[in-house]
């Protein structure tokens, strides 16, 4: 698979400071002490402070050098995003990017849920801080998270053998499943990786976990059972 390769506008950020001063090897250094301990305090329990303040403490900055990398915590937590999400790519998108057989499709939606699920607990502070962003309508994270979306919903549709996106403003009924589904199964996981999700759910969660896992893999296999049907249909006249 080939990996993405950065916009302009990230290839700048990497090379240069806010000033639009080129970084030499100090001044990267000092930018990946910063991400570094952004990533130290998002490890930290939940209910840890995350702040630019924080994050200048923590790499022993002032925080007009800190203003020099990023201009505010939604932008500096998309640049620790950043690398996540190539690895989401490694691993849940990637296992959607050849078409499943028919005979396979029960397992192969299953284990897509269940990679989806552990990409989201291994990096569930700064998926939820990015939705939080999201909601709160900052333009940045919102767009990061359709941009995720987009790209698995965009392989669900082809899954289903369905035409790819029609317009903008178009879209087909293999889509507009697509989107539901995806919206059922982030929903499931968002709550199931909540900080606070454990103290509230009565007994252990895990197996009540595992249950809405199959159920979603369940849906999104028949969702793919009835788009290929209404393929062949189509190809037949």
């Amino acid at each position: 698979m080939t990996k993405a390769q950065p916009s302009a506008a990230e290839r700048e950020s990497l090379s240069h400071n806010l000033l639009g001063q080129r970084l030499g090897r100090k001044g990267r250094d000092t930018r990946d002490r910063i991400i570094a301990a952004t990533e130290k305090l998002l490890a930290e329990p939940p209910g840890t402070a995350i702040s630019l303040s924080a994050v200048a403490r923590e790499a022993s900055l002032g925080m007009t050098t800190l203003y020099l990398y990023f201009s505010d915590l939604p932008e500096l937590l998309l640049a620790v995003l950043a690398p996540i999400m190539e690895t989401g790519q490694q691993t849940y998108i990637a296992s959607m990017r050849e078409r499943w057989p028919d005979e396979e499709l029960g397992e192969r939606c299953l284990r897509f849920v269940q990679a989806y699920y552990a990409f989201w607990v291994r990096n569930s502070r700064i998926l939820h801080l990015r939705n939080a962003y999201a909601d709160n309508n900052d333009e940045r994270m919102r767009q990061s998270r359709v941009d995720s979306a987009r790209m698995i919903i965009d392989l669900m549709v082809e899954q289903m053998d369905a035409q790819p996106i029609l317009s903008l403003t178009e879209r087909s009924p293999a889509h507009s499943m697509a989107t539901v589904l995806l919206t059922g199964i982030e929903r499931m996981i968002t709550v199931a990786t909540d900080a606070n999700f454990r103290n509230f759910a009565p007994g252990d969660p895990d197996p009540w976990i595992r249950s809405l896992m199959q159920a979603e893999a369940r849906l999104l296999q028949l969702a793919i059972v009835d788009g290929r049907a209404m393929a062949r249909i189509q190809a037949n006249g």
